[in-house]
């Protein structure tokens, strides 16, 4: 499909082909979907929401919820302030949900209708809320709305006079459900009492009970997210979509921040679990030590076929960082590191990364696409892709191996339902990338040395 991409590169500014992440509202959508019994509402047309409910469908595998202004030719001359009055009315009528998250799209962003004074307009009923963000679709990327969003809920929810706890913030970032289930694991293991926001396990992975319910019985319940205010500290599992949050809540409530990174692979983890055994006041639990000597046994045993092996990474900023983090770990050479998502913090911190280790040449970019990394490709091979669905294109078209991790997964089953953080997120990547690079060596030796015992 992807044969006739040309080898020679060409700098680009006004034109991006085959992104690299997709718009602000699917992040603002995900993580309002993480909150208990709330209605995200996509304040546009109808086709832009059934874009973003579509994309996190098929990632999932599960419905996204969400309603929408319903934008006409009329709105979109003369606002659409009376749409979301409308709408408001009518979602609280009719779908009963406790809380409304609003955000923005394009369109509303670029006629420059006011949500705040919309909102403060609207009748809203007795014991409901509606919070809002503002999430343009040509700014950033997914993982920007995911964090534009969680400040709007932060900004409107949490109380500064929140009596005092001693429970941890934990934002675990622009994660799966399995992701979120396996940090909850390891925070319960330490004892460390904690608040997940979002939390969209039990949400995006519901069971199957031939009952359908709107809202299930997972994510943030409205009581914790006005608690973070009285927390003794936030954990903020990645600086792209959780650092903002964490400064809003420091700014608004004072409760002190610590930005880590998004524990993948064992150094990552290792920072997640310390500071969460510290928290609690605790030592290590000894099912998290003999997890963390299970992965580096793993790694020790396959690591003649990790070994100098060249990878190509792409994917969201933190989950991209994380992934960087462990290949290195593993032994793994980066050749190329892109993601969708500007800013240079992001090339600041894959360079620092790789400073820490002597693996030759590395290209890394942020705001890039995948037809530039396909080019790159084309000019010097890799050994793998690791990153998301979108590569498979470019694994077919240059015959390369490709691992599927991070966020879509869209022509797979059960990767939402897994972890990659962690000690045992660490096992199933290693895993994950161990086969694929000795399926690969098994299709192309020859039959003499295709070996049963490795």
């Amino acid at each position: 499909m992807l044969d006739l991409t040309p080898k020679t590169v060409s700098e680009r500014s006004a034109l991006r082909i085959n992104p690299c992440k997709t718009c602000q509202p699917v992040g603002a959508l995900y993580a309002a979907l993480g909150v208990h019994r709330c209605m995200p509402h996509s304040h546009g047309s109808q086709g832009c929401v059934s874009y973003h409910r579509t994309f996190l469908t098929r990632h999932f595998k599960e419905p996204a919820v969400a309603t929408s202004s319903s934008f006409t030719e009329g709105a979109s001359v003369f606002g659409g302030g009376p749409n979301l009055r409308a709408a408001v009315k009518n979602i609280f009528d009719i779908y009963d949900p406790d809380i409304i998250a609003v955000h923005t799209t394009c369109l509303s962003e670029t006629i420059g209708d006011d949500l705040n004074a919309c909102i403060q307009d609207i009748s809203v009923p007795d014991g409901k809320i509606v919070v809002h963000a503002n999430t343009p679709s040509y700014v950033g990327s997914h993982v920007t709305g995911y964090a534009n969003m969680l400040s709007g809920f932060i900004r409107c929810l949490a109380d500064p006079r929140a009596a005092k706890n001693d429970r941890t913030a934990v934002f675990p970032g622009f994660v799966n459900p399995g992701d979120i289930r396996e940090l909850k694991r390891i925070l319960s293991l330490t004892g460390l009492p904690s608040i997940m926001f979002p939390d969209q396990s039990g949400v995006m992975d519901a069971p199957m009970t031939n009952t359908y319910v709107m809202y299930p019985q997972g994510g943030t319940p409205l009581d914790d997210i006005r608690a973070l205010g009285g927390c003794a500290r936030v954990l903020a599992l990645g600086g792209f979509a959780c650092a903002e949050p964490a400064d809003v809540l420091d700014k608004k409530c004072k409760v002190p921040c610590a930005v880590l990174p998004m524990p993948v692979g064992v150094g990552a983890t290792d920072a997640f679990v310390t500071a969460a055994a510290e928290g609690a006041g605790r030592a290590v639990p000894e099912e998290l030590e003999d997890e963390r000597g299970r992965l580096l046994d793993l790694m020790l045993d396959a690591n003649p076929y990790f070994y100098n092996k060249s990878v190509a990474v792409y994917g969201d900023p933190d989950t991209v960082a994380g992934l960087v983090a462990f290949i290195l770990e593993l032994g793994m050479r980066p050749r190329y590191v892109v993601t969708g998502t500007p800013g240079e913090a992001f090339t600041r911190r894959i360079t620092a990364l790789l400073q820490e280790y002597d693996t030759g040449n590395c290209t890394v970019k942020a705001a890039a696409d995948l037809f530039e990394l396909h080019q790159w490709i084309k000019n010097e091979p890799v050994d793998l892709l690791l990153g998301t669905s979108y590569g498979k294109q470019i694994a077919k078209a240059e015959d390369i191996p490709l691992v599927r991790a991070g966020f879509p997964v869209l022509d797979r089953y059960g990767h939402s339902y897994l972890p990659i953080v962690g000690y045992q997120g660490g096992i199933r990547l290693a895993k994950m990338i161990a086969d694929a690079l000795m399926d690969r060596q098994d299709r192309d030796c020859a039959d003499e040395d295709l070996e049963v015992v490795m």
